[in-house]
């Protein structure tokens, strides 16, 4: 356990620089005095670490000391590998540099742990395109990712949906996200942060000036509050329905999750002949009518009057269809 904190310790100050005793104590989870005792050790130990006095001072390496990755265990060194999305590397025009850089961390393991790229890759393999999805990649992928890479403006040319007006925009490409097998670019333009979807830029040309990148831009933060707010704001619609307990325990499955359980929490009321009434919040009525639809006679559609009259139809019509199939029980089975 302390070997593994040494070798933390030592590549904290190796990618930062320098780190006082209560930032390294925070980073490690220990106390200063922890931290103090385990910079003597690598000093004792050959670590070329010293400490700077005064106000600013910390704990700093010796200017162009290098660890090698002598201190990877096995269960690191296959989950290092496991780090990368090897597609969506690939995706981005950065295949051939990342199969270097995995190559060259491989050559600093030592030797009993240089299968561990193949270990991780024949146990866990990631397909990010959901099922029945033809995977695309969008073509100027590449060159996006080179300005996120960059820090470099872009112009692009963007259409919100098929037969809609064309948008010229210059933006800051903050980042790229993959979420079900597609491409998510979030970016900064004058009038605030947006999210686009690459496969609907027809032009993205740097435009060969930088920009300074906000330091306090967490990209996963970002993507989860606006992936959070963009779900919740396709939810226009509210229908009243009366669900048995089975129906209860399969509405998350057939409509949203966090919607269904907000639906059931709301409900306030027990369990009346094995019923219970909610209203859910839902995309649209024509998008519940084929959800709910998956519930059969765990539901019953209360409100709007227009969707219930429309099960009632629906159903009617299905009924109409199997008049007669019932399978009469056998003699003896009554």
């Amino acid at each position: 356990m302390r070997a593994a904190r040494l070798i933390h310790l030592v590549l904290l100050l190796q990618l930062r620089g320098g780190l006082t005793a209560a930032e390294l104590a925070s980073e490690l989870e220990v106390s200063e005095r922890t931290v103090q005792r385990d910079v003597l050790a690598l000093s004792e130990a050959g670590v070329p670490v010293y400490a700077d006095r005064g106000r600013a001072g910390g704990y700093r390496l010796v200017d162009g000391y290098r660890t090698r990755l002598t201190g990877l265990g096995r269960t690191e060194a296959e989950a290092l590998f496991l780090s990368g999305v090897p597609g969506a590397l690939r995706e981005m025009g950065l295949g051939d540099t990342a199969s270097a850089a995995r190559l060259k961390v491989s050559a600093a393991l030592l030797p009993e742990l240089r299968d561990a790229s193949a270990s991780a890759s024949q146990r866990f393999h990631l397909d990010a395109p959901g099922w029945w999805r033809e995977p695309r990649t969008p073509p100027l992928l590449a060159g996006v990712a080179r300005a996120v890479w960059a820090d470099e403006r872009l112009a692009v040319t963007y259409r919100r949906r098929a037969g809609a007006e064309a948008v010229e925009r210059e933006l800051e490409p903050y980042g790229l996200v993959l979420k079900a097998g597609v491409w998510y670019l979030a970016a900064r333009v004058d009038e605030g942060w947006r999210v686009y979807r690459v496969e609907r830029f027809e032009a993205a040309v740097g435009c060969g000036s930088p920009f300074v990148r906000d330091p306090d831009f967490d990209l996963p933060g970002f993507w989860a509050e606006r992936a959070a707010a963009f779900a919740r704001s396709l939810l226009r619609e509210r229908v009243v329905l009366r669900l048995t307990e089975a129906g209860v325990r399969a509405l998350p499955r057939v409509t949203d999750p966090v919607a269904a359980r907000e639906a059931v929490e709301g409900a306030g009321e027990a369990f009346a002949g094995g019923w219970v009434s909610v209203t859910l919040a839902v995309e649209s009525l024509d998008v519940a009518y084929g959800q709910l639809l998956g519930l059969g006679p765990e539901v019953e559609v209360l409100e709007p009057a227009s969707l219930r009259g429309r099960f009632a139809e629906g159903l009617r019509r299905a009924a109409g269809l199997y008049e007669g199939a019932l399978v009469q029980p056998r003699e003896g089975q009554r």
